[in-house]
C-alpha cells in the first residue's frame, strides 16, 4: 500500500479516518468519479489502530433493523468481489449460526427467520441441536435448543477489506495519508474551508468525519455535539486446540502481516488467520465465536458497560498499543457482572457451550473498543449549518460497505443508494435527527451503556428505557398525564402517554370489542388502548400531541420557498389548510405535513417526524434562501387535537367563534379564543374523525388541555394515546412517515399521487414526473392494506408478506395495529403491482405461523 508520506496542500474531499468507514466512503467516492479524495489518520495504515484492527470480523447479516441488514448484506457482497494482498477474496463466507439455550431464544430465532424474510438474505434457516452440530462439531449439543443458520453470514478482515479497498481508491486517484493527526476544520460563513493536520494544512470543500470512536473529540471542536460513545467489549483467543489441529495455518508470509504486527504485536498471527467454520454466537449468554487457524476466538459482551470518555482517547502510543485497545479486565471475564445476566460468569458460559476450550489458556486477549450511538444506527450524513461536512460514525465492519456506499451516493448525487440504484432511507440513521439534550456526554454515556448493555439481549420493538435519563422533556400537560395515571413512554425525550390507566372504565363499555392477544404482541399494550380508541370514534378524546414537529417559515419570499418544498399546489389564502408531500431529488417522500398559511408572510409546517422530526426541520433550513427564515417551533407551541363526533358539542361550550361547516369549513384554519387562552385552530384530524387541532403558547397548554376536559366531561371526552392514535389513523389510512412512508417510496408507489401538482415546481419533480408517467402495472411495488382473514389475529411490522401459493416473499409488513372500528387487524406493505388489487390473497409469517390476510380497498372506513 503506497501512501502519501505529507498531505497535499489542496482537496476536493478530505476524510479523517483510515478505518473500515473512511476506506470504504472513500472507495465509494472515488467509484463515482471523484479522484480529488484525501484520506488522513493518526496511525499507520492499512493498520490504523482504530476498532478495524482489532475487530475480528465476524459479519451476522439479520438484523430487527432493515437498514443495518441491507447494509450487511451490500457489505458481503462487496467484500466478496475485492482481492485481499495475497491475492484471496477479502471474504470468507462459512455461514453462521445463532443458537438458542431457552425457548424465548428459539421464539426470537424465529423472528430472525421472519427479518431475514422481510429483508431479502438468502436461505434463512432453524437448525435443530444435533444439525448445529453438524456445521460446527465442537459445540455441545446437549446446551441448546436449536439455532438460527444464515449461509452467506461470514469473516472479513478488517485490515485485509482497509487494504483492498484503500488500493482501489488509490488507483482510481485518491490519496492515503498515514501517521497525520486532524487538529481541527476550518470554516467560513457556515462553509468548509479546511482541515487542519499535524503536518500541514489542506484546502477542501467536504470533509467526512469517519473516526467512529474519536468521533465526538472532532465534533466538540466544531461545536457539533456528536453523541457517538466508545465502549469496550472483551475478545480472546485460545491457545492452539487439538480439535482445530487440521485449521492450523502461518500467517507470517501474508503481505500484510508485518504492518499488522507493528500494531498488534504478537496476535497478529491470530487475526489474520480466516476461519474455516461457520462463525457463532450464544446470544443468550452475550458471546460470540470464530475460529483462528487452530484457536478459537471468543467475543464477550456478558459484562456490565465499560464506557470511556471519549476525550481522553489517544491514539497508538510509541510502545505499538493501539488506541482502541485497553487492558483486558480479567475480573469480568471470570465473574458475572452484566447487569441481565447475573448467574453466569462468561468463561463458564463458553466452556459449557464449547467443551473443548474448557482449562485452555486465553493466549490473547484484549477489551476492545467500538462505537454505540443513543438507538443503536449509524450517525451519518450533512452536518445542519455546515456546508460540506459530513459525518460516518458509530459503524460497524458488517455495515461499513453499505455505509460507504449510502453516503457516497448522497454526497455525489444528493440522495442515499445502495447498488442497481436502490434507494434507502437513512432517517433513523441521520446525524441531524438528534435533539439538543442528546448532545450531552451524561446522556450519551448513559444511551451509548444501554445499547451496549441490550445489544444481545431480546428486545421488544416497543421497549423503553425505564430509569436513568428519563423525564427530560415535559409537554405543558404534564402533570395533568400523571395525575390521570398515563403510562407514560420516552420518544424523543418526551414523556408521552401511550394510554391511560384513568381509562380502564371504557373496558365495561368496550371491552367485548377489543380481542385478547397474548405473546410477542401482547408485550407493552393494553386493552385500554382499543377502548379509547372506540370512544373517540363514537363520542370524543383528546390528546396530546406537542412532540409532533412544528416549523414556522417566515418571510417576504416564504410563499414561493414553501412551494419549492411542497409537491401539492401551495397557493394558500391566509387560514387556508394543506396536506402535501416534500420529496427529496429521486422523488423519494421526505415528509408528509400540513401546511397552514397563517399570515401573508408566515406557514406553520407540521409533520408527524418525532424521533427524527429534527432532520426535517434540518433538510428544509438547508434549502432556505437569505431572506426566510426557518423556525422550530415544537417546543414554543403545546398542541392537542380534540376529535371525534361530539368534538363540536364540546368545542362549542368553551370557544368564541362559530364551528359551523359553513363557518369553519374542513382544512382551514382560525385563531381565537379558547375562554382567555389565545389558539390557532385547524380543522384535521389525524385520527379522520371531526376535530380540530389546537396549537397555543406552550404557558397555556396545560389550562388549555383542562379546560377541554372540563367541558367534555358531559360529552364522554376522554384523554387518549399514542396506542390509540395509532389505531386510529391505521383503519383511515392515514399514512404514519417512517414506517408506511418513506424516501424509498416516490408518491404513486404510496398512493399519495392526489397530493402531488406537477404544473408547481418542486424539490425532486424531475424524479416524480417520470414516476408519474409510469402505469401502475410498471411500478416495482405499490401500497396495500390488509386486514387479517382472523379477526382475533394480530400482528406486528417487519414480517414477511408472502405469496400463499409459492412461498416467496412479496414484500414486508411496514406497520400493522389493530383496527377496533374495523374488527379487523389491518397491516400496511408494499407488493408487486399484481398482488396489491383488492381482493387479493397473502400470507404473513409472524411468530413462525402463516397467517391469513386479504388486501383491501383502502380506507377502510
Amino acid at each position: 500500500m503506497e501512501t502519501t508520506q505529507n498531505p497535499p496542500d489542496q482537496a476536493g474531499t478530505v476524510v479523517v479516518g483510515a478505518g473500515i468507514v473512511g476506506c470504504n466512503v472513500a472507495y465509494q467516492l472515488t467509484e463515482l468519479g471523484r479522484d480529488d479524495v484525501v484520506v488522513v489518520d493518526q496511525g499507520p495504515m492499512p493498520t490504523t489502530g482504530g476498532s478495524s484492527t482489532h475487530a475480528p470480523g465476524i459479519m451476522f447479516q439479520t438484523a430487527e433493523e432493515k437498514t443495518l441488514t441491507k447494509f450487511a448484506d451490500y457489505s458481503r457482497r462487496l467484500y466478496s468481489d475485492l482481492e485481499g494482498a495475497d491475492g484471496t477474496p477479502a471474504y470468507t463466507e462459512v455461514g453462521g449460526i445463532e443458537v438458542a439455550r431457552t425457548e424465548e431464544r428459539m421464539d426470537f430465532l424465529e423472528r430472525r427467520v421472519e427479518n431475514a424474510k422481510a429483508w431479502g438474505i438468502d436461505d434463512p434457516q432453524i437448525l435443530s441441536p444435533e444439525e448445529v452440530a453438524e456445521e460446527l462439531p465442537l459445540v455441545n449439543e446437549e446446551e441448546i435448543l436449536g439455532g438460527y443458520y444464515s449461509p452467506t453470514d461470514g469473516q472479513v478482515s478488517g485490515v485485509v477489506a482497509c487494504d483492498a479497498l484503500a488500493r482501489e481508491a488509490m488507483a482510481n486517484g485518491a490519496e492515503f495519508v498515514p501517521h497525520t493527526r486532524t487538529e481541527d476544520v476550518t470554516v467560513e460563513d457556515g462553509e468548509i474551508t479546511g482541515v487542519v493536520t499535524e503536518n500541514g494544512d489542506i484546502e477542501c470543500d467536504e470533509v467526512v468525519v469517519a473516526t467512529n470512536i474519536w468521533a465526538r473529540q472532532l465534533g466538540e471542536t466544531l461545536g457539533v455535539h456528536l453523541p457517538v460513545t466508545p465502549v469496550e467489549h472483551q475478545y480472546t483467543m485460545t491457545e492452539s486446540l487439538s480439535e482445530l489441529a487440521d485449521g492450523a495455518v502461518d500467517v507470517t508470509d501474508h503481505p500484510l502481516f508485518e504492518n499488522y504486527e507493528n500494531v498488534s504485536g504478537d496476535k497478529a498471527k491470530r487475526l489474520l488467520a480466516d476461519p474455516d467454520r461457520p462463525i457463532l454466537r450464544d446470544q443468550d449468554n452475550a458471546m460470540y465465536y470464530r475460529t483462528h487457524g487452530d484457536a478459537y476466538g471468543i467475543g464477550s459482551y456478558n459484562h456490565e458497560p465499560i464506557v470511556p470518555d471519549p476525550m481522553e482517547l489517544g491514539g497508538n502510543d510509541p510502545d505499538g498499543e493501539q488506541g482502541s485497545v485497553h487492558s483486558f479486565t480479567e475480573y469480568h471475564m471470570e465473574n458475572a457482572t452484566h447487569p441481565d445476566r447475573p448467574d453466569k460468569a462468561p468463561r463458564r458460559a463458553s466452556d459449557e457451550l464449547i467443551p473443548a476450550t474448557e482449562g485452555k489458556e486465553l493466549e490473547y486477549k484484549y477489551n476492545g473498543m467500538f462505537a454505540e450511538s443513543p438507538n443503536g444506527l449509524p450517525v451519518m450524513g450533512p452536518v445542519e449549518g455546515y456546508d460540506g461536512l459530513w459525518t460516518a460514525a458509530a459503524i460497524w465492519v458488517t455495515h461499513a460497505g453499505g455505509a460507504g456506499k449510502a453516503l457516497a451516493e448522497w454526497m455525489e448525487n444528493g440522495v442515499p443508494r445502495l447498488d442497481g440504484g436502490e434507494r434507502i432511507d437513512l432517517s433513523h440513521s441521520d446525524v441531524n435527527r438528534f435533539d439538543e439534550h442528546e448532545g450531552s456526554w451524561d446522556f450519551a454515556r448513559y444511551l451509548g451503556g444501554e445499547e451496549y448493555r441490550i445489544v444481545y439481549n431480546i428486545m421488544h420493538p416497543k421497549w423503553v428505557w425505564t430509569e436513568q435519563q428519563r423525564d427530560i422533556r415535559r409537554t405543558p400537560m404534564y402533570h395533568s398525564h400523571r395525575e390521570l395515571d398515563a403510562e407514560l413512554w420516552a420518544e424523543a425525550g418526551w414523556e408521552e402517554p401511550q394510554w391511560f390507566d384513568s381509562n380502564a372504565d371504557l373496558l365495561a363499555e368496550y371491552g367485548d370489542e377489543i380481542p385478547e392477544r397474548e405473546g410477542w404482541e401482547a408485550k407493552y399494550y393494553s386493552p385500554i388502548e382499543g377502548a379509547e380508541a372506540l370512544n373517540v370514534r363514537r363520542k370524543v378524546g383528546l390528546h396530546d400531541m406537542t412532540s409532533f414537529n412544528k416549523m414556522e417559515v417566515v418571510g417576504a419570499d416564504a410563499g414561493e420557498f414553501v412551494q419549492h418544498l411542497c409537491t401539492n399546489d401551495m397557493d394558500l389564502d391566509v387560514g387556508d389548510v394543506r396536506y402535501t408531500l416534500m420529496c427529496n431529488e429521486a422523488g423519494g417522500v421526505r415528509a408528509d405535513i400540513t401546511v397552514t398559511r397563517t399570515d401573508d408572510e408566515r406557514y406553520l409546517l407540521l409533520t408527524t417526524g418525532r424521533e427524527v422530526g429534527n432532520e426535517h426541520v434540518a433538510w428544509v433550513r438547508e434549502r432556505a434562501p437569505e431572506n426566510v427564515v426557518v423556525n422550530d417551533v415544537t417546543s414554543s407551541l403545546a398542541a392537542m387535537v380534540c376529535t371525534g363526533p361530539n368534538a363540536r358539542k364540546v368545542l362549542s361550550e368553551v370557544a368564541d367563534v362559530d364551528l359551523s361547516d359553513d363557518a369553519f369549513p374542513f382544512f382551514t384554519s382560525q385563531q381565537f379564543f379558547v375562554k382567555n387562552v389565545p389558539v390557532t385552530a385547524l380543522r384535521v384530524s389525524y385520527a379522520g374523525e371531526l376535530g380540530w387541532e389546537l396549537y397555543a403558547p406552550s404557558e397555556y397548554g396545560e389550562r388549555l388541555w383542562e379546560i377541554l376536559l372540563d367541558a367534555g366531561e358531559e360529552y364522554g371526552i376522554r384523554p387518549y394515546g399514542n396506542g390509540a392514535l395509532d389505531a386510529l389513523r391505521i383503519e383511515k389510512g392515514f399514512r404514519l412517515w417512517g414506517e408506511d412512508l418513506h424516501t424509498e417510496h416516490d408518491p404513486y408507489e404510496a398512493g399519495l399521487g392526489w397530493a402531488v401538482d406537477l404544473d408547481t415546481d418542486f424539490v425532486g419533480k424531475e424524479a416524480v414526473a417520470e414516476a408519474a408517467a409510469r402505469d401502475d402495472s410498471e411500478r416495482e411495488h405499490l401500497v396495500a392494506c390488509l386486514t387479517l382473514d382472523d379477526p382475533e389475529a394480530m400482528v406486528m411490522a417487519d414480517r414477511p408478506v408472502l405469496d400463499p401459493e409459492t412461498g416467496e416473499s412479496l414484500g414486508y409488513v411496514h406497520s400493522a395495529e389493530y383496527g377496533y372500528s374495523v374488527g379487523a387487524c389491518v397491516a400496511y406493505t408494499y407488493l408487486p403491482p399484481e398482488y396489491a388489487e383488492p381482493g387479493t390473497d397473502v400470507q404473513v409469517r409472524y411468530e413462525g405461523e402463516l397467517v391469513d390476510a386479504t388486501v383491501r380497498e383502502e380506507p377502510l372506513l
